[in-house]
């Protein structure tokens, strides 16, 4: 009955009908564009249309705004012509205009209790304005011809509209008065747990979306029968969230018993930290977490890199930038709220990540941003029940990166795009945010005593259950059962709170706060539980500003609702704090203090304590996790039968199809939607060349604006070569993943010795030994390679059930995807380089070996029958290193014209993208290709072309320094390989290629 009863409300969709407030008029104004050429919404519409095959032959779009408050008409005219509209592009009516002949009317508007920003917005402005209180909605009204009514609303549910945060309505829309809750009043709830069987567990944590283990649900049990007592609704919710994989990371701290081929296979388990041979040939390995990823990184702080000022235990990783100053970087998923609505979705993670870095140490500015998307192909045609087009995913999610990042004034400067049918019902969508502060700013604790103040937007029922979702599988229904973990945020909140918090950082007499941290998975609960873990706390849930009445306790304190961030604030200073935030608009609200006599979390609402909980038990009562891998032995380096000769590949014509392969074609719309210059700081771009239209393989800002010294930014990412489509294996895609971003980076003018790292696991189930396996090589590859780069893992994460479950009961499971984001200190970026080629008598010069390796590359995609009797590319940690320093070492002395990574499509392609990177209208580069002494073993024409062999550089260099350039690469495999002419032509005779660089780069557009 207990049960029962609380899991209605737990599971209670914040969308569901409120309590109607009494009748207050609602007016209507409507902002029309005065020219169709003003109207973008209703161009994207038609081209949308045409794609699906709809008879929609025109289309207007208008902004509605829905005023309820004490306005007469002159107000309404003052709001609408002095604030909603722009008077040069648009014209203002109050009301509804009527339906034109022959149009369909349908308008779209949000779903009570999402957040609407623009209507937030409007609302602050219109009180500042006129002084009159108003609640504002917004919506969008769309007037469509050729089209029924029946096929406009079609039309509006396929390209205007997602159900789970918007709704629909045919005509226009002026409701009597906006829907509003009612108070609640507390009533605890007691959840009987303690004589519960194991499939009453199990049920339980999957019905109240718990998703914990029937282990950790005992666990929970045992604990309530020694306390003889029954745990409320809100400490097994708070437990819930501390427990999640996304907050708690319990696979990769798991104890593992990993069974394989040992004695033939690449790895070389013998001597690794935290691992045991066992007899009967398997390992035992003890937190591969501790053992691998965070072991690398120990023992290089340990052997003299001392650089890394804090690592694994903050918001961010931070490393020292200068003597003044310090740089912090996270990087975040936010997949499964983005597969559901992935503006939102997207938004709200790269929303949160910034939080992040406002939220490490005393708080960082966040400088500058990132975003690596991986979807499904855009020409899929069969979507799964329950899932949303790639092609609208990748859209969307790009808007809400954009739309967030532009609006706080951030800078979003590195980034890509994978594609791939696996990703079709659960997308991956990374968001990164870096940060500068000052070096003595970088550590931070709450003191007993402090007050728990809460900065920024007000709580409510979105984000419910987000950091337990994040941990569950995906299905066809998903959308329906979580859409209360949805959210939209509101970038112009966080940028005020931002404002404040460093006001109060940077404070005369020192910093107003003890510490700070972000609201993120698990709202307060996170927080507050975080941040008192070695004090305790009392809270005063009443205390929380609401959006809306109507919520609970529990509801208040697991909320994940956007732009909040809490503070551990001396009483003395609070108004100080106070002052800051009336000045740049920030609510503020003192939730409780820090510190209570036996370290326990206690949580009063209303004057009743509804929860105490063990600060001991909440952070370290989680049951130690034993899980079993098993890797089924495969060739990583199969015995490699030549084709006959000659080649039978065309190789323009593969050309011409890598270059307009989605993974490597250009992705600059995307790109020219972000803002890469605002603050100032950009030195190298996310395009470049003279026209701007070349990829650059990594960016470059300034940290700080005085200095010469730059920070360049990158990421890795080898999904093919680990992908099982192709029998991969992750360990040699991490050595990949791990090499291509040092590569971004030396290519741009990072200095290899100050590169620092970040991981962000993203796998399939891993109740499943086989993929359980694979995710434990990954890490060994971790090992591996941070220990032979040099380059500490300073942050990272993981997201572990990325799977779909179709209404067929198929399950998708995505490739093993491994990012890799790194950042390195560039000396002097008057020394940076970049991808295109310049236009003086220069030569084309490789380092690094070329192999037979085409399995998992993209010309093996395209042509599956290249990759069957190939090789994954083997990187070699003695020589990538050595590359890294000796081209590093180039480009620090002036002698490197332009830099490459040869990574994505292999050779041929990587050197056409310098060649027409630099192309002009009126200087054209040409580029004429030998590949005969080209190092390695690569025999055939195809596999010299378009192999992917790791820690391979491409650089024009000048044919006076050809002499120094070899002697300082010594016994590194090299090559010049091309010359640089006027023609604008690219040419490989030995393979009858002969292309107008122009066509080439159109192709790649």
């Amino acid at each position: 009955m207990y049960i029962l009863a609380w899991l209605a409300v737990s599971t209670q969709s914040r969308y569901d009908p409120p309590v109607d407030a009494p009748a207050v008029t609602v007016s209507r104004i409507e902002i029309h564009p005065k020219h169709r050429a003003d109207d973008p919404r209703a161009r994207a519409l038609l081209a949308g249309a045409a794609q699906t095959g709809s008879a929609l032959t025109d289309a207007v779009s208008t902004r509605v705004y829905l005023l309820s408050g004490d306005l007469d008409n002159a107000a309404l005219a003052l709001v609408a012509e002095g604030l909603l509209a722009d008077p040069v592009t648009q014209h203002v009516v109050i009301g509804a205009t009527p339906t034109p002949a022959g149009f369909e009317t349908i308008e779209v508007h949000p779903l009570p209790g999402v957040m609407d920003p623009v209507a937030q917005s409007a609302a602050r402005a219109i009180e500042e304005m006129i002084g009159i209180p108003t609640d504002v909605k917004t919506g969008w009204r769309y007037d469509m011809a050729g089209v029924t009514q029946d096929q406009a609303r079609r039309l509006a549910a396929k390209l205007l509209a997602n159900p789970v945060i918007e709704r629909i309505h045919v005509g226009t829309y002026l409701p009597d008065r906006f829907p509003t809750g009612e108070p609640r009043e507390p009533r605890i709830t007691h959840i009987p747990i303690r004589e519960l069987d194991d499939a009453a567990l199990a049920r339980l944590s999957r019905e109240a979306h718990l998703f914990l283990s029937v282990p950790e649900m005992r666990a929970i049990a045992e604990h309530y029968r020694e306390k003889g007592r029954e745990p409320t609704d809100v400490e097994l919710e708070t437990l819930a969230q501390t427990w999640s994989e996304h907050c708690v990371h319990k696979t990769l701290k798991s104890t593992i018993r990993y069974e394989g081929d040992l004695a033939g296979d690449v790895i070389d388990w013998t001597n690794r930290p935290g691992h045991e041979l066992q007899a009967n040939g398997t390992v035992l390995i003890h937190n591969l977490l501790k053992s691998t990823v965070a072991a690398a990184t120990h023992e290089l702080i340990a052997d003299g890199l001392d650089w890394t000022l804090s690592v694994f235990v903050d918001n961010a990783g931070i490393i020292r930038f200068d003597d003044q100053h310090a740089v912090c970087v996270k990087v975040e998923t936010h997949n499964h709220p983005s597969a559901i609505e992935p503006y939102g979705g997207a938004a709200t993670g790269i929303g949160g990540c910034i939080r992040d870095v406002i939220g490490t140490g005393l708080a960082a500015k966040p400088i500058a941003s990132t975003d690596v998307f991986c979807v499904g192909p855009p020409d899929t045609t069969d979507v799964p029940a329950g899932c949303l087009h790639p092609k609208r995913i990748l859209t969307q999610i790009t808007a809400g990166i954009r739309d967030y990042g532009n609006r706080m004034g951030i800078p979003t400067v590195n980034g890509a795009v994978y594609f791939d049918s696996a990703y079709v019902g659960n997308p991956l969508v990374y968001c990164g945010s870096i940060g500068v502060m000052p070096i003595d700013r970088v550590e931070g604790d709450a003191n007993p005593g402090d007050h728990i103040i809460v900065l920024g937007g007000s709580t409510g029922r979105d984000g419910i259950h987000g950091a337990t979702f994040s941990s569950a599988e995906l299905t066809d229904t998903h959308a329906d059962e979580f859409s209360h973990a949805v959210q939209i945020g509101n970038a112009i909140e966080e940028k005020r709170f931002l404002d404040a918090i460093l006001q109060a950082r940077d404070a005369l007499d020192g910093p107003i706060y003890s510490a700070i941290t972000d609201c993120g998975a698990g709202g307060f609960s996170s927080a507050v539980g975080e941040m008192g873990e070695m004090l305790g706390a009392t809270v005063h849930l009443e205390r929380a500003p609401l959006k809306y009445e109507g919520l609970s306790y529990t509801e208040i304190w697991i909320s994940e609702a956007q732009e909040r961030m809490t503070l551990a604030v001396p009483l003395d200073k609070i108004d100080a704090l106070q002052r800051i935030c009336d000045a740049e608009s920030v609510d503020l609200c003192d939730l409780g203090t820090f510190g209570t006599p036996n370290r326990e979390l206690v949580l009063n609402c209303e004057g009743i304590e509804v929860g105490r909980l063990s600060m001991e038990f909440l952070h370290h009562g989680l049951p130690d996790t034993h899980r079993s891998a098993k890797w089924l032995a495969i060739p990583t380096t199969p015995t490699f039968a030549p084709k006959s000769s000659p080649d039978p590949t065309d190789i323009t014509d593969m050309l011409h199809r890598l270059l307009a392969h989605p993974n490597i074609a250009s992705k600059h719309w995307i790109i020219r939607q972000y803002d890469h210059e605002v603050q100032g700081g950009s030195v190298v771009k996310p395009l470049c060349g003279p026209d701007g239209t070349g990829p650059s393989d990594a960016a470059v800002v300034r940290p700080v604006l005085t200095s010469s010294q730059g920070l360049a930014i990158a990421s890795g990412l080898a999904t093919g070569f680990g992908h099982p489509d192709v029998a991969g294996d992750p360990y040699l895609m991490t050595l990949a993943a791990i090499d291509e971003c040092v590569r971004n980076l030396v290519c741009v003018g990072a200095d290899p010795t100050r590169i620092a790292i970040l991981d962000n696991f993203c796998w399939p189930s891993c109740d499943d030994p086989e993929q359980l396996a694979s995710l434990v090589r990954a890490a060994e590859g971790c090992y591996d390679a941070v220990k032979a780069y040099r380059t500490p893992f300073i942050s990272g994460k993981d997201s572990l059930n990325n799977q779909f479950t179709t209404d067929r009961g198929e399950t998708i499971r995505i490739p093993p995807t491994l990012l890799i984001t790194g950042v390195g200190i560039v000396p002097n970026v008057r020394r940076c380089v970049t991808v295109d080629a310049k236009p003086e008598g220069s030569v084309l010069l490789i380092v690094g070996s070329t192999g037979d390796c085409l399995r998992g590359s993209h010309v093996a995609a395209v042509d599956p029958s290249l990759g069957e009797s190939s090789r994954i590319p083997m990187t070699d940690l003695a020589q990538g290193p050595r590359a890294a320093a000796a081209v590093a070492e180039l480009i620090q002395r002036g002698l490197v014209l332009a830099a490459h990574d040869c990574s994505d499509g292999g050779l041929l392609v990587a050197a056409a993208e310098m060649a027409f990177a630099g192309n002009t209208q009126g200087q054209p580069i040409g580029l004429e290709l030998d590949l005969d002494g080209l190092p390695g073993p690569a025999d055939r024409l195809v596999a010299r072309a378009f192999a992917e062999s790791t820690s391979r550089y491409l650089l024009q260099i000048r044919l006076g320094d050809i002499e120094h350039i070899k002697a300082a690469l010594a016994d590194l495999p090299h090559a010049v390989i091309g010359t640089f002419s006027a023609t604008g032509r690219l040419t490989l005779p030995a393979a009858d290629v002969d292309e107008d660089l122009a066509d080439l780069q159109r192709i790649w557009r």
